[in-house]
């Protein structure tokens, strides 16, 4: 069983940053396939950011160039950093981790950016 708990989120102006921070729990974290998902009030969860196991880092359009995902494993800790952020980015934010192929949500944590 994997635990995921997300921090971080929170009221921002246009053009301004955030940095979201989860904690697992559970061994092996440097293994995990972890990410970060995202969903607007009337649409469809989407992809953020997430790792393959091979190691590499895949971002969204739409995330590529302003958000920046990263890890210390000796936290179990994986962070999303989110700068010039826009009012389209307003969303729950959920971290996600695949741990031999089932799937681990936190309970997500809310980023609105107004004007």
């Amino acid at each position: 069983q994997v635990q995921l708990v997300e921090s971080g989120g929170g009221l921002v102006q246009p053009g301004g940053s955030l940095r979201l921070s989860c904690v697992a729990s559970g061994s092996i974290f440097s293994r995990r396939v972890m990410g970060w998902y995202r969903q607007a009030p009337g649409k469809q969860r989407e992809l953020v950011v997430r790792t393959t196991s091979g190691g590499s880092i895949n971002y969204a359009d739409a995330a590529k160039g302003r958000f920046t995902f990263s890890r210390d494993n000796a936290k179990n800790t994986v962070y999303l950093q989110m700068n010039s952020l826009k009012p389209e980015d307003t969303a729950i934010y959920y971290c996600y981790a695949n741990e031999l192929g089932i799937s681990f949500w936190g309970q997500g944590t809310q980023v609105t950016v107004y004007s």
